[in-house]
């Protein structure tokens, strides 16, 4: 598998603290790192509390990345899909879906 380019791990890490200011004022912060292929995604709460939201698989492209949701019931990671049906997106659909799931709003899974 690639691994993302420095430009490109800049570029997902700006796209997506600026969506988590933008659309998620219940984080307080985001993390993310990034490990071979993937890029993985932590929020941060008010009281501290970190949550995994998801997993990103760099495919070669910096606009398109495999989603993976993080199951809290079994600590892991899983493939999935968007709620436009695909299992790969921008950064910004697949936070707002772990977003929509982790603090509670469905109304990011709404597509236009």
């Amino acid at each position: 598998m690639p691994t993302p380019p420095e430009s490109t791990k800049a570029s997902l890490s700006y796209r997506v603290h600026a969506r988590a200011r933008e659309r998620w004022p219940a984080l307080t912060s985001v993390d993310v790192r990034f490990h071979g292929s993937f890029a993985y995604i932590t929020g941060q709460l008010p009281d501290g509390t970190t949550q995994p939201l998801c997993r990103l698989r760099y495919g070669g492209y910096a606009n398109q990345w495999g989603f993976a949701i993080y199951l809290a019931s079994k600590d892991k990671y899983e493939d999935s899909f968007l709620p436009d049906g695909n299992s790969a997106g921008t950064a910004e659909e697949a936070l707002d879906c772990a977003c929509g799931l982790y603090l509670n709003d469905p109304t990011a899974w709404t597509t236009d």
